[in-house]
């Protein structure tokens, strides 16, 4: 811009001096004239204005080539020294000037660089033809236009560089391509190290990203499993703690059979119609068939039953007894099956009921035909499907249970009155077996009487050996309504009282010699003789049945059977 300006400065005073001197021609040639003396003083006052203007423009001509000279020695500093190659090309790609920094780029000196064709310093073929055709469209479009291309130096070093080219004209309009340079190498060398950099990263990122995403699936089967591991660990917790219930349920129930522990110890007999039962029990056992025990009170249908789960493939595992006559009506449901807290009144505590406890093993359910007729329905369930609900509870529990079911009562009978199902009685009554009483087994009483005189010596401390034949044949012609357990109470009262070694029975009652007699008159004179005794007892106690004082020890029966004594005979407190 500062050497456009100078130019149009020295043009103004060219002009300027061109027109001064035409006027002195012409006041040359009018001096030749003849001049009047106002004529001449006129034209010499002209003449000292142009000469004071010419003298003024001689100033500014002068001040214009100082300008002109310090514009040209700038222009030439900054075009010599700038940082940037600047060439000047001819519209063939002649090298017409160039400055230093120009000339270093290429490695060559600026006198051996003039009217050598630019081209040659390109290697590519085809960026020969990109920078011919880029100042083809500098003269064309005459704009400025970048172009890029690869220059390989007299050295051999290749430079990456980035032109800007613009189209000017000459004095002499010829026309010139003002172009720049610059040495993008080290910036390109850079931006490719920046973009591998960046590459690299990409990939690393990727690589990392995959990694972590590896890494977070793993973490989240970790989890699963984690969480898999804490419900099956929560399972096998919930799973102790039922076992753990269930051990302690047992646990307490099987104190509680020992505290009452049961009178017969183990069957004992060798009779014709006992053997019967030994085969039957031997023939069923094995199996997992349903059972029913019939018979009087007292001959023993408990310990047929832990005979038959002792012979079974369920002996491992507990029998658990159930007396449903010992059991008061409202409490049995639970007691069977179980409740939760807060089942109903007095429900403390969640209970495992018996058929839980007994799942895998046996059930003995004694007494059945006392069995309320409105429970009876959900004992049939539990014989056809294995299932039921806890009280206060609609979660269904499935239990694997063998049924042995005992009665003294005549349940054919019960189902014509109406007090039991029929349908109960048919599956309960799978295998039936008849368990006879103490009176249709009498060749068996004196192996009973030593089997539990051999007991009570043991459990008293007594020494008795010798039951003198009398005695034997009372006991033996004795009725027995109470049947061996009536029998072990008798032996064990007289094992006490019994002085010396012989045994002594002080108890004194009706017996039949006569097979004629009729035995009812027997059991009627019998059945007196017990109700008074019951009675007397009973009052005795304040009516206290169980406990350590109860009336039921005193007796010498289990608390159930005298409860059933008491029904019999109509025994009630007043």
């Amino acid at each position: 811009m500062v050497i456009n300006k100078d130019k149009s400065i020295l043009k103004d005073a060219a002009r300027l001096r061109s027109h001064a001197e035409a006027l002195l021609r012409a006041k040359s040639a009018e001096e030749s004239l003849p001049r009047t003396q106002e004529e001449l003083q006129r034209l010499v006052h002209e003449l000292e204005v142009y000469q004071i203007e010419l003298e003024m423009q001689n100033a500014e001509l002068r001040r214009a080539r100082e300008e002109l000279e310090l514009s040209r020695n700038t222009y030439a500093e900054l075009y010599e020294y700038a940082p940037v190659g600047y060439f000047t090309f001819d519209e063939a790609g002649l090298i017409k000037n160039v400055n230093l920094a120009g000339a270093r780029m290429l490695g060559e000196e600026r006198r051996l660089l003039a009217d050598k064709p630019f081209a040659g310093f390109i290697s590519d073929a085809a960026e020969r033809d990109v920078f011919l055709t880029h100042l083809a469209l500098v003269v064309q479009r005459r704009v400025m236009l970048k172009c890029e291309i690869n220059l390989t130096g007299v050295d051999g070093t290749v430079i990456y560089g980035q032109l800007q080219s613009v189209m000017v004209s000459s004095e002499n309009n010829d026309n010139f391509i003002f172009t720049s340079i610059v040495d993008a190498t080290v910036r390109n060398k850079l931006e490719k190290k920046l973009q591998s950099s960046h590459d690299m990263l990409e990939f690393t990122v990727k690589e990392r990203t995959q990694e972590l995403t590896s890494a977070n699936m793993q973490l989240r089967q970790e989890i699963e499993d984690r969480n898999n591991a804490e419900k099956s660990l929560q399972d096998a917790y919930t799973e102790i703690k039922h076992l753990k219930d269930r051990l302690q349920a047992e646990n307490i129930y099987l104190q509680q059979e020992i505290a009452q522990q049961n009178n017969f110890g183990e069957i004992i007999g060798q009779c014709k119609v006992i053997s019967h039962v030994f085969s039957q029990i031997e023939q069923v056992a094995p199996l997992n068939a349903t059972v029913l025990l019939l018979g009087e009170t007292g001959t023993g249908k408990g310990v047929v039953a832990r005979a038959i789960h002792g012979r079974s493939a369920r002996k491992t595992l507990p029998m658990i007894t159930v007396n449903c006559t010992a059991l008061p009506a409202n409490l049995i449901e639970s007691e069977l099956f179980g409740r939760e807290k807060g089942a109903f009144t007095g429900a403390n505590a969640r209970q495992m009921g018996r058929f839980e406890l007994a799942d895998k093993g046996t059930i003995f359910l004694d007494e059945i035909g006392e069995m309320p007729l409105e429970l009876q329905c959900k004992l049939l369930r539990v014989i056809q499907d294995g299932e039921f609900e806890r009280l206060g509870s609609p979660l269904t529990i499935k239990v694997d249970v063998r049924i042995i079911a005992a009665s003294n009562r005549n349940l054919e009978e019960e189902v014509k009155k109406g007090t039991f199902r029929e349908d109960l009685f048919y599956r309960l009554n799978v295998f039936p077996i008849f368990i006879p009483p103490l009176r249709q087994r009498k060749e068996d009483i004196p192996l009973l009487v030593h089997h539990f005189i051999a007991k009570f010596n043991k459990k008293i401390g007594n020494k008795i050996d010798t039951v003198a034949n009398e005695t034997m044949n009372y006991l033996q012609e004795y009725y027995w309504p109470g049947n061996v357990r009536e029998l072990e109470s008798i032996i064990e009262r007289a094992i006490i009282t019994s002085q010396g070694n012989v045994l002594q029975v002080l108890d004194r009652f009706e017996t039949s010699r006569n097979p004629d007699d009729k035995a009812g008159q027997n059991v009627k004179a019998l059945g007196d003789l017990e109700h008074d005794h019951i009675l007397s007892v009973l009052q005795k106690t304040g009516w206290r049945i169980e406990g350590k004082n109860g009336a039921a020890k005193l007796l010498g029966l289990n608390a159930s059977t005298l409860r059933a004594r008491m029904r019999k005979f109509g025994i009630v407190r007043q």
